[in-house]
């Protein structure tokens, strides 16, 4: 059931001022870094409930008059086809989505910047595609000397090998799809060239998490942990914030191990002292400003960290991490005294299972937004979720259980359609099947119309599978806004079916 903990509005008027404060900190141009994602930012609202997943483009509406855009995206990403989990999509169609958001949003993307570059065929597809559709790109390789000879990193043979990106615009935000994107890289990048040319210009972070004015050990910040386990960061108090302020604050070890470096970089290439003593005073991160209910965030939280848990076990059966991210998501488990069955729709989707008939039997389970639990078991006719989401329809639009929405005879051609002609091996409808019979329907059934008019409710429920879901039924979950996990393993022996529904 929904909790809000968390206003938006006060965070966002919080974050406003202290960039505002910052860029007139800075003598000249401010290449503000913008962490995490800087759309649909769904980990942060579940995390947070209450946060708007799109709270950073609402913040840069605000500042637009004084600001433009560089998209950073890491070659190596595009080569390997790295994927965002929570749209199913991969860095280079994220980054073609996060630029046509932002443009049709009036917002002024100056260059997409594609990192490391040593000549990957797909990067260099990538560029050419988004050159000769008008968007200007350029590549950086790797910045030689780096991380140790900052003499050679900060001079012609480093960051003097970068094209220079001209940007007109007070406020320079670098942004891209993931971490490890090449945004510091390229925002310092930026600073050498404006150096060289004689002008100003200066570094930040805008960085959602870790939460700095948080303990060390709210499942807040252990949400972020969570999150990154398959890179390895964790959180840690920021010994530099210490030292020179008596305070403990929360950071990670990535931007605690670069500061020290960061600061020679810095001072080599403008012959001046980095405004800042810590990473953490060199963020910028008013999320507390918006906490309103602190024991609805750590529940939220808390459920983050089961999510986290079944995901990785996931992504260990399909070969996307290796043991060790289990295990650290299994810790993160004990610490906080957690169970998987802790999630309210696990052992309800694992008690229907088992009732569930035929070679391939699957549970589902959904909590509505009022805390009812609603079920869904495979069938000859559909899969698990797709009798899911018809249920909990049902129950939305208060209609009897046993009513058909779809008629049999609508089933049936389409699984004929699915076997006779597509050659199919599984004719039985999937989630985006099903959603797409039942609009159909919608047109003469006042009853499945009904039913169409409740799938908007389904945004931010949480359910759950008893394997993962077919390629039909992952999709169809995420573009209903669900949040579901599952257990490890596949509905059927067969690989291929197994893998794509």
């Amino acid at each position: 059931m929904f909790r809000s903990g968390f206003d938006c509005g006060k965070y966002l008027e919080a974050q406003k001022k202290a960039i505002l404060d910052r860029i007139g900190s800075v003598e000249g141009r401010l290449y503000l870094e913008f962490g995490g994602k800087l759309l649909y930012d769904y980990h942060a609202a579940r995390v947070l409930p209450g946060y708007d997943p799109n709270a950073k483009l609402r913040l840069l509406h605000e500042l637009s008059d004084n600001a433009e855009i560089l998209v950073c995206i890491h070659a190596g990403d595009i080569e390997r086809r790295r994927l965002r989990g929570d749209f199913g999509i991969t860095y280079d169609v994220d980054a073609l989505k996060l630029i046509d958001e932002l443009r049709s949003n009036g917002l002024q993307v100056s260059s997409v910047v594609v990192t490391r570059y040593t000549g990957q065929p797909a990067a260099e597809s990538f560029m050419k595609g988004l050159s000769r559709r008008g968007v200007k790109v350029c590549a950086h390789p790797p910045t030689r000397g780096y991380p140790s000879d900052v003499d050679r990193i900060a001079s012609e043979e480093g960051y003097g090998r970068n094209p220079y990106i001209p940007c007109t615009k007070p406020l320079v935000i670098v942004t891209g799809p993931g971490p490890g994107s090449g945004k510091l890289a390229t925002s310092l990048s930026q600073i050498y060239h404006e150096h060289m040319l004689g002008c100003q210009a200066g570094y930040a972070k805008f960085e959602s998490f870790p939460v700095w004015n948080l303990p060390l050990d709210h499942p807040v910040n252990a949400a972020y942990e969570a999150a990154t386990a398959d890179i390895d960061d964790f959180n840690m108090i920021d010994p530099f914030h210490l030292e020179a302020t008596g305070i403990q604050a929360v950071n990670y070890n990535r931007d605690v191990e670069a500061f020290p470096l960061l600061q020679r970089i810095y001072e080599k290439i403008t012959g001046r002292t980095i405004l800042y003593s810590s990473p953490t005073e060199m963020g910028v991160n008013r999320i507390a400003d918006g906490i309103t209910d602190d024991g609805a965030i750590r529940e939220a939280a808390e459920q983050e960290l089961i999510r986290r848990y079944f995901r990785y076990r996931c992504e260990y059966m399909t070969g996307l991490v290796e043991n060790t991210t289990v295990a650290k998501a299994e810790s993160l488990l004990s610490q906080y005294g957690l169970t998987p069955e802790k999630r309210s729709v696990v052992i309800p989707a694992r008690e229907e299972k088992a009732t569930a008939a035929g070679p391939a039997p699957q549970g589902a389970a959904l909590e509505l937004p009022d805390g009812t639990i609603v079920r869904g078991r495979t069938s000859s006719l559909m899969t698990a979720s797709s009798a899911l989401v018809l249920n909990a329809s049902k129950v939305l639009a208060g209609l009897p259980r046993e009513m058909n929405l779809l008629s049999p005879g609508t089933i049936s051609s389409i699984a004929r359609l699915k076997s006779s002609v597509l050659g199919t091996n599984s004719p039985e409808l999937d989630l985006e099947e099903v959603l797409i019979a039942l609009s159909v329907s919608a047109m003469t059934s006042p009853a499945a119309d009904l039913a169409m008019k409740t799938l908007s409710m389904f945004r931010n429920c949480d359910a759950h599978l008893t394997s993962l879901p077919r390629s039909g039924d992952g999709s169809g979950l995420r573009k209903l806004g669900i949040n579901v996990t599952s257990d490890p393993g596949y509905p059927s022996g067969n690989l291929w079916v197994g893998l794509t529904g």
